[in-house]
């Protein structure tokens, strides 16, 4: 008997429009459980409108995005929701690594990572603790109490991804997550990033330029002109 496995995400036929530029034309991607995906393309190839569509940061103008949170549950069209509706998705079950990290100064490390959890009702003691245990997962023990000016690049990058990573999302979105740092430490960044959403089933999507990044995801989508070019599906059609 074949176990037939659910999209964590499906859009279908998705249009975005600036003006008279069309950013998505006809957009449909579908990215499984586990799986890594690498979005490229030149700019204004559409990369970052369709990371924003299907995180629900924003809604197509036309078509449709369902993320599939497993456990026996339907899936959620989150294309027909409210901008609330979508944020509280976001912080459930969504996770977030942008390029500049987008840590908060003032707070400790553990303080941005256990941030993630108790902004939606943890307490601050058990946050603190699955915090401290991300931290120490991506290699950052003995660093919880060291503010974003504190710590190197790479770490900092270490300390948003256990943000991203600590609610324990479905998905995680990186856009240009290495594009601020050097070779190895992009390596060294990548590989936290793959290893620990892997860990999970966790499905990923990162938005880069970099052929190299691209390489250690499982698939590679790439866009032109707002229409997909290469869906890297191959024989999975």
């Amino acid at each position: 008997m074949t176990t037939y496995l659910a999209p964590r995400l499906n859009a279908q036929g998705l249009f975005k429009a600036f003006s008279s530029t069309r950013a998505l034309d006809n957009v449909s991607v579908t990215i499984m459980p586990g799986e890594s995906v690498a979005i490229m393309g030149p700019s204004g190839s559409g990369k970052s409108t369709l990371m924003h569509i299907l995180s629900g940061i924003m809604a197509p103008d036309h078509g449709g995005v369902q993320l599939n949170l497993g456990s026996g549950t339907a899936p959620v069209e989150i294309s027909a929701m409210s901008s609330e509706a979508r944020a509280t998705l976001r912080r459930d079950s969504i996770g977030f690594v942008f390029q500049e990290g987008l840590l908060l100064p003032e707070l400790t490390a553990i303080e941005n990572v256990a941030m993630a959890l108790m902004v939606s009702g943890t307490d601050r003691a058990e946050a603190e603790r699955e915090a401290a245990r991300w931290l120490a997962a991506l290699g950052l023990g003995g660093m919880e109490n060291r503010r974003p000016g504190e710590l190197s690049g790479g770490q900092a990058q270490r300390v948003a991804i256990a943000r991203a990573q600590v609610t324990q999302p479905d998905v995680v979105f990186a856009d240009e997550p290495t594009g601020a740092l050097d070779s190895d430490t992009s390596h060294q960044v990548l590989r936290a990033l793959l290893e620990s959403t892997a860990s999970r089933g966790a499905s990923l999507v990162i938005v880069t330029h970099d052929p190299e990044v691209a390489a250690g995801c499982s698939r590679t989508i790439r866009l032109n002109d707002g229409h997909v070019v290469d869906d890297g599906l191959g024989g999975r059609r």
